[in-house]
């Protein structure tokens, strides 16, 4: 059975997160790992069913994603959580809890994560008029030593996927191989 670990993304609604996420998955079920993303939207509407967004449900719906990334990848399945999770406390807490866990920051500007804004999410919460959104009205705190940050605004999609597989291989958690651990 190969190695599982834990991929995890964070970074502001419209870094790139879930897209990376689910172009990293293709790869690694290509290269014959069993892979799981974990969704934070999808997550929020079967398992975090109901919880707000204060601190106190954002932190809980993230320990969920985390208790759920833990177990797959102690179980030889690479889980790939692609959440927001705009707080650094709770990611250090998962991290210390995950055998092996590879943070991936999602770095994108405010003006051009509003620019590519199809939804007006961005414009609506600098207006005021959605309240508690990530990084205008509500915080979002940048890992202070991610494992990896890539940069959505200045890179292309294949320039980020690359960097990702790359950086993946040289600290172990695939083979260049591409077979299995």
């Amino acid at each position: 059975m190969s190695k599982g670990f834990t991929l995890w993304f964070t970074g502001m609604s419209g870094a790139g997160k879930s897209t990376l996420a689910n172009l990293v998955a293709e790869e690694l079920r290509a290269r014959g790992h069993r892979v799981e993303v974990l969704d934070g939207d999808e997550i929020r509407t079967h398992l975090s069913k109901g919880l707000g967004f204060s601190k106190a449900d954002r932190d809980t719906n993230i320990r969920r994603i985390g208790y759920v990334a833990r177990l797959l990848s102690r179980n030889g399945v690479v889980a790939i959580s692609a959440a927001i999770s705009p707080y650094r406390d709770i990611r250090d807490e998962l991290r210390g809890q995950h055998e092996r866990f590879f943070e991936v920051y999602m770095h994108c500007a405010i003006e051009k994560l509003s620019e590519r804004d199809v939804k007006g999410l961005y414009k609506k919460a600098l207006a005021g008029e959605i309240k508690n959104f990530t990084g205008i009205s509500d915080p979002y705190e940048p890992p202070v030593n991610p494992d990896l940050v890539l940069d959505s605004g200045t890179e292309t999609v294949d320039e980020s996927y690359k960097k990702l597989i790359r950086r993946l291989e040289e600290v172990g958690c695939i083979n260049p191989s591409g077979r299995p651990q």
